[in-house]
């Protein structure tokens, strides 16, 4: 989507402040003994007292307000009986719409006591985040966005899961463009003021690949290991971007 007036703004500045309001009460009740989908409710209740409806379930069928991933599940996890426990890593990946407009968002919560490596996983993929829209500019090209990322994230000795990346955002879920979260040297793409997409590196310790789960969503890593995904929805402009879900 590209914005073109104040109250299209507005609109995907509402969904972007649902979104940031479900995660910030999943969140704060994210501790051991709490199940996914306990948690998922919480999330499913601010958003329905704002008036806004699940992005995945209405364009997607999903079964469950958001996508909660633990651990080794990088995405689209779904809620349900799982408990939580001390030492894990939960993606809480929301996406909401408000009166015809989207927004996406992801945090990852290191329920405590968690392991220094871990907590340097979800460290740099939130570094990884914060780095890549600093380079969200007008007139730039997107592909300095995984750039940013792929360099972050290798000097500290973790891996990009390279099938999984951003992507635009607005009237739908998933939009033009794909936002990598690796440097593709082939991409000619320039942003441009008014451009609205995802940026969201998902990185895991040591694979860069996925398996699907028995339930047909869940996306886990290949081997195993720990993965962790920070995630905005942001606006081009001729400055400083405009983060939605800030």
């Amino acid at each position: 989507m590209t914005v073109d007036t104040e109250e299209e703004l507005e609109g995907l500045r509402a969904a972007g402040r649902v979104v940031r309001d479900a995660m910030a009460a999943m969140e704060a009740a994210c501790e051991p003994g709490v199940t996914t989908g306990e948690l998922d409710a919480i999330g499913r209740a601010v958003a329905t007292a704002a008036g806004a409806r699940s992005g995945p379930e209405l364009t997607y069928e999903f079964p469950g307000f958001s996508c909660i991933s633990v651990n080794d599940e990088a995405v689209h996890g779904i809620p349900g009986a799982r408990r939580v426990e001390a030492g894990d890593l939960v993606k809480i990946d929301v996406t909401t719409e408000l009166d015809g407009y989207f927004a996406d968002a992801c945090i990852t919560v290191g329920v405590p006591p968690v392991p220094e490596r871990a907590e340097r996983l979800i460290r740099v993929a939130q570094r990884s985040l914060d780095l890549a829209i600093a380079r969200v500019r007008d007139g730039k090209q997107l592909n300095r966005i995984g750039k940013a990322i792929e360099t972050e994230v290798h000097r500290n000795g973790f891996r990009i899961m390279r099938e999984l990346g951003g992507h635009g955002i607005g009237r739908t879920i998933h939009e033009e463009p794909r936002v990598e979260s690796w440097y593709d040297g082939r991409d000619t793409t320039r942003m441009h003021d008014g451009m609205v997409f995802t940026i969201e590196p998902i990185i895991a310790e040591s694979s860069e690949l996925t398996v699907k789960g028995a339930d047909g969503w869940t996306l886990s890593t290949a081997d195993g290991s720990l993965s962790a995904q920070f995630e905005h929805t942001v606006v081009v402009t001729r400055g400083r971007p405009i983060i939605l879900t800030a």
